[in-house]
């Protein structure tokens, strides 16, 4: 039995909340206060532009955000998906369901068909799989964070600093020939649809047997998704309030 995705769940992806973006937590203060109001939370990664679960500074510099999300937790499902800039996330969160970036992608049941959800950082090639299992390693990461301790958190401020220049709202040309390509070499389970964010490219299309959605990144235009299962299963959306389309 898959876990199921109810109607009115809430799909939100790659916020990359730092020291110039603040609306992920505007967004969650509207759930808190039931100004939106879903029956799930689907996290879908990269909600920080830094999140590491042995890094002390990154810890208490998010700690709202982490207690916010913890009180969304005990009233509705929260699925936090681990992404590329977030993880080692499992002692962080005790309310929230932590989906490990190693455990992805999951399959989850949405009305009479089956879904593929991940962050969308899973399949690289040798090099980006080597060096995302050394920068997820504990033990490196504990290591990392005592010199971090020692030296006045340099080696964290030095990386928010350089993830602070980069330009994460860029169109991929050649979107739907890469996920197409990526399909066709990982996905060999009976699913109908696949969904990930972690590209920022707000795209849906068809390939073979299978939908496709790519979520948008909230850090580049304020958008989440609500599940809508009837007439048809579809992701609706929607626009944080205040902000254009």
């Amino acid at each position: 039995m898959y876990p199921n995705i109810k109607e009115g769940a809430l799909f939100i992806s790659d916020a990359h909340e730092n020291d110039k973006r603040d609306k992920f937590y505007h967004f969650l203060r509207m759930i808190e206060s039931k100004e939106i109001n879903p029956t799930q939370l689907f996290l879908m990664g990269d909600m920080f532009d830094l999140l590491v679960g042995e890094v002390k500074y990154l810890k208490n510099k998010y700690k709202k955000h982490i207690d916010l999300i913890e009180k969304i937790a005990q009233n509705i499902e929260v699925f936090y998906f681990e992404g590329n800039h977030d993880f080692s996330l499992e002692k962080i969160f005790k309310n929230a369901k932590v989906i490990d970036i190693n455990k992805q992608p999951v399959v989850f049941q949405i009305s009479n068909q089956k879904i593929l959800l991940s962050h969308g950082d899973k399949y690289g090639g040798k090099t980006h799989t080597f060096y995302t299992s050394i920068i997820r390693s504990r033990t490196i990461l504990k290591t990392l964070n005592a010199f971090d301790e020692l030296g006045n958190f340099f080696i964290s401020k030095k990386i928010e600093k350089n993830l602070l220049k980069k330009d994460i709202c860029t169109k991929i040309n050649n979107f739907k020939e890469i996920i197409s390509n990526k399909i066709e070499k990982n996905v060999d389970i009976e699913i109908d649809m696949i969904a990930e964010g972690h590209y920022h490219q707000n795209r849906s299309f068809k390939y073979k047997k299978y939908k496709y959605i790519n979520f948008s990144s909230f850090a580049c235009n304020q958008s989440y998704f609500i599940v809508q299962l009837s007439p048809d299963i579809k992701f609706i959306e929607k626009k944080l309030r205040g902000y254009d389309v």
